[in-house]
């Protein structure tokens, strides 16, 4: 019997919820507090280990101040074959990294084109990874 794992889209639309939730600084108690759940049942949406029903998505929506189409919308979701071939993290998930999304924020919020490639730069020589 082999092991169920969570489907891509379930998991891409689990990322978008984590990213709108931190972009307006909700933690995940506030946003189970609001949808009259658990924090571990959010933590289960946005992993996309269960799914989120259409009711469920659209309070999210209404408690976030987005449409729901925004957990649908834009880049294409890419199954796990086509991830692992890439070998690239989907750049949504990346966005999940504790902390990254703060570090993209305060990045687009510098001017100096010289010193955000400075950074850009920096982090990478940190990360032991080749441009």
């Amino acid at each position: 019997m082999s092991v169920k794992r969570p489907d891509p889209v379930d998991v891409e639309v689990g990322h978008r919820i984590r990213i709108q939730r931190l972009a307006r600084g909700m933690s995940q108690t506030a946003l189970a507090t609001h949808l009259g759940v658990t924090f571990q049942q959010v933590q289960k949406y946005e992993k996309g280990v269960n799914r989120v029903g259409a009711g469920r998505l659209t309070r999210i929506a209404e408690v976030l101040g987005v449409p729901v189409n925004t957990f649908f919308t834009g880049k294409e979701v890419l199954d796990d074959d086509e991830i692992r071939a890439s070998g690239e993290a989907s750049p949504l998930k990346l966005l999940t990294v504790p902390g990254a999304f703060r570090l993209l924020r305060a990045y687009s919020e510098l001017d100096d084109s010289n010193l955000r490639r400075s950074i850009v730069d920096l982090v990478v020589q940190m990360s032991g990874r080749r441009r």
